[in-house]
């Protein structure tokens, strides 16, 4: 197996899995797989309680990526302050693009879905799989932010909150 691919992640760093959201490399192991000599990355999410072995040679092809820049953070930031997009498709289309945006991993995609599903208590009520889309996409986003900024996931939800009731203001 060509090693070329494999991209420079080191244990004890922060990554984000597209599926996942935001985990930890603990290690890096060798196993044997159906009689294959696999390198693996071990990535621990400790919020979820779930470790996760990925080949390292698949790890660009799963979208296993870094944390975003700092750049690319106040970018989402900036897209949460926009104006929410609600296309006009029946729910169940605009809930699968949802899906799709967040298990992207793509930290703008993300914010775009946390905007539009936002909700300000004077609005109309969220239904169950609305809300569920919105705290799946809302989480996603504030552990990134929080991974990026330092770690402290509720200054990240603080910043996320903020950004979005200064767009209601």
């Amino acid at each position: 197996m060509s090693k070329a691919k494999k991209l420079d992640f080191r244990p004890n760093e922060f990554v984000v899995y597209p599926a996942h959201g935001v985990g930890k490399i603990i290690s890096i192991e060798e196993q044997d797989i159906a009689g294959l000599q696999l390198e693996l990355f071990v990535i621990s999410f400790e919020k979820d309680k779930m470790t996760l072995r990925v080949p390292t040679n698949k790890a660009t092809e799963v979208g296993m990526r870094s944390l975003s820049s700092p750049d690319v953070v106040s970018k989402a930031m900036d897209t949460l302050k926009g104006k929410a997009r609600v296309k006009r498709a029946m729910w169940s289309r605009r809930a699968q693009e949802y899906e799709q945006k967040i298990n992207s991993g793509d930290l703008i995609a993300i914010a775009e879905v946390v905007r539009d599903l936002h909700r300000n208590d004077d609005q109309r009520e969220q239904s169950y799989s609305e809300r569920q889309l919105y705290e799946a996409a809302l989480e996603r986003l504030t552990r990134e932010v929080a991974a990026v900024g330092g770690g402290d996931e509720l200054a990240a939800q603080k910043k996320v909150g903020d950004v979005l009731t200064s767009r209601a203001a």
